[in-house]
């Protein structure tokens, strides 16, 4: 038995991101382009380490008492409280009213697991609900937990715009009380977010629903350059719903300060307000014993190398500063790059309408190209990207932005040809 005990498991598909990664790597045209993977690069296609991040290395590694002890199963407390503040706001009321319980996470994925955890322990019951399309590894993270998954309208392929119709009426359809997971900016795949207004909508609707809404914060401060801007959901989300329902947080540090492999992320849970200061303290205490069995459980700790960088940039006035500069280079730099790919499709004078690569924002570009026009491009120009036409907009520079923009002109024209044979 022992030799083929293994046999009848299944083999599964490389993961779709990986693989794509892997297939550039193999390939040896000099010209090729990686606009698959979500990972900055420079005008020059390198990985950059913020100048931010130099700076807290070099502090971290000059204290004397620097060590790699064990943190707390919480995480390290001067980063969580950074991290809660910049995300919700120092003057938040939720903070003031000590309200919120954060637990530091294996970057933002850890977050979202410990949030699937929770709610598979507490609130089983509950249906997961996930914009079409969402990140790819949102379903599976939730699933995993045994947690039944669905999904809400939000790409209108035709207007390239927000379904605004579809997503209200599935709110306002859902049965009540389900989980509603939100892309705070930025929205991976498609780039495009809700207006102010169009939140305020969304918001109030799941208010009326009793729906519990789940933020995944990825991007803040990398989506437009500025920290308060990219909190907007968030923030209008505590002040409409937290004082009747829960509400999930889920904060990555990979994108914002560069922290890819270190995996900097923390999980908040913002508590709906209590009857006084006692019952607060009571709830928060329990809430915080539990998350905490769920990260010893499982890693036993977090990790310390990636929060002690992130604690220093977020505590310390000059790295800040450095840091919010840092932000404004890498969005100002995608975003010229999102109006560069634009200008050049259209003077080439490339079938269709190209504008709303420049009206999305953050890292991705919902192209609207079609999966044959990606593999075609992979195929025929070595320009990688995601089967579903997202573009990592980061992986674009002057150097090969005229090449990308000739082949996406190339192979839109191909297949416009063959549909009029």
């Amino acid at each position: 038995m022992s030799a083929t005990i293994f046999n009848n498991i299944e083999q599964l598909p490389p993961d779709a991101l990986f693989g794509i990664k892997q297939r550039y790597s193999k390939d040896t045209r000099s010209h090729k382009v990686d606009l698959g993977i979500g990972a900055y690069r420079d005008n020059n296609g390198k990985p950059w380490v913020l100048p931010s991040v130099k700076l807290a290395e070099h502090s971290i590694h000059s204290d004397p008492s620097y060590n790699h002890e064990y943190l707390n199963i919480s995480g390290l407390n001067a980063f969580t409280t950074g991290a809660s503040n910049i995300l919700f706001g120092p003057d938040s009321i939720a903070i003031k009213e000590s309200r919120i319980v954060s637990n530091q996470s294996v970057s933002g994925t850890g977050a979202l697991h410990i949030a699937a955890k929770f709610i598979s322990k507490f609130f089983p019951e509950k249906k997961i609900y996930f914009s079409k399309p969402t990140w790819a590894n949102h379903q599976a993270i939730f699933q995993a937990q045994n947690l039944q998954c669905d999904s809400y309208p939000y790409w209108d392929a035709a207007t390239k715009s927000i379904d605004m119709e579809g997503y209200l009426n599935a709110i306002k359809t859902a049965p009540r009380g389900s989980v509603f997971v939100l892309h705070a900016c930025a929205h991976n795949p498609t780039g495009l977010d809700p207006t102010n207004e169009q939140w305020a909508n969304i918001l109030d609707m799941l208010n009326m629903g009793d729906h519990l809404v789940l933020f995944d914060s990825a991007y803040q401060g990398f989506a437009s350059g500025d920290l308060n801007k990219d909190a907007y959901a968030v923030r209008l989300g505590v002040e409409k719903l937290s004082d009747n329902v829960p509400i999930f947080v889920c904060q990555s540090f990979a994108k914002n300060v560069g922290m890819y492999g270190e995996r900097v992320g923390c999980f908040h849970l913002v508590l709906p307000r209590q009857s006084n200061e006692d019952e607060t303290a009571k709830v928060k205490a329990a809430l915080s014993s539990q998350l905490n069995k769920i990260v010893r459980s499982e890693i036993s700790n977090p990790p310390a190398y990636g929060a002690k960088i992130v604690a220093q940039i977020l505590n310390d006035e000059n790295m800040t500063n450095q840091w919010h500069k840092d932000m404004v280079t890498m969005s100002s730099r995608i975003i010229k790059m999102r109006h560069s790919l634009r200008d050049k499709l259209n003077e080439l004078g490339t079938p269709g309408n190209w504008d709303h690569i420049v009206s999305q924002t953050g890292m991705f570009s919902f192209t609207g190209l079609t999966a044959d026009m990606v593999k075609r491009l992979e195929e025929e120009h070595a320009i990688y990207m995601v089967s579903s036409g997202r573009a990592s907009i980061a992986g674009l520079n002057e150097h090969n932005v005229d090449h990308v923009a000739k082949s996406i002109d190339e192979v839109v024209n191909h297949y416009s040809s063959e549909a009029k044979l």
